[in-house]
């Protein structure tokens, strides 16, 4: 039960790297900032976002930046909105801690109980679990982005408090097809990753 929020938060944690705004920003086809921010400074003000998220700033870290032109970058709705993305995103990753440690002491207790086969099934059965949800979800999101879109932003925020202007800072850094990137990276890596534990716990002779 554990593994599927384990797989994707840790792939989530990938995604939030400079590394794949790197790719993202650069690669051929993505879209233009249609207001004037060039690939460097999607770069630059794209970092800050993800660094806010991840190292727990006060929002005065994203408050105080300017633009080229010296107007606040984030305006107080986008602002609202990143306080509460840093608030899930903490949730997140506290409760996969959590519900990771709570497998490993389970696994480590019926180690020592001589029953390590629990454990492989376990996993086995975690794998499978997690393709099927992954796939379910991968599916809806290239058939329906927007409904994915949309449902999951209604599931985790209030309404109104995520809607922005096509000129407003975040979807200039990062517009709609970021995310279906994004989404689709995490789907494929934890497919993947699922897949190499299936086909491992489904050799290993555990001992009795």
């Amino acid at each position: 039960v554990v593994l599927p929020l384990v797989l994707v938060m840790i792939n989530v944690r990938l995604a939030m790297s400079p590394l794949w705004l790197q790719t993202e920003y650069t690669r051929p086809g993505f879209p233009v900032d249609p207001f004037g921010f060039t690939t460097e400074d999607r770069l630059e003000y794209g970092r800050y976002a993800v660094d806010y998220l991840i190292n727990q700033h006060d929002i005065a870290y994203l408050g105080n930046l300017r633009s080229p032109e010296g107007r606040p970058l984030f305006n107080e709705r986008e602002l609202i909105h990143m306080r509460d993305v840093q608030a899930l995103t903490t949730w997140a990753f506290v409760a996969t801690i959590i519900a990771g440690a709570a497998a490993i002491g389970v696994a480590a207790w019926l180690g020592r109980r001589k029953q390590a086969r629990e454990v492989v099934r376990g996993l086995l059965h975690g794998a499978i679990l997690t393709i099927s949800l992954l796939i379910a979800i991968i599916v809806l999101a290239v058939v329906g982005w927007e409904f994915f879109f949309t449902g999951f932003h209604q599931l985790f925020f209030a309404d109104g408090t995520w809607y922005f202007l096509t000129s407003d800072t975040l979807i200039r850094l990062f517009p709609e097809q970021f995310w279906f990137d994004s989404a689709l990276l995490i789907g494929v890596l934890t497919v993947a990753e699922s897949l190499v534990i299936l086909g491992v716990t489904s050799v290993i002779k555990a001992p009795n």
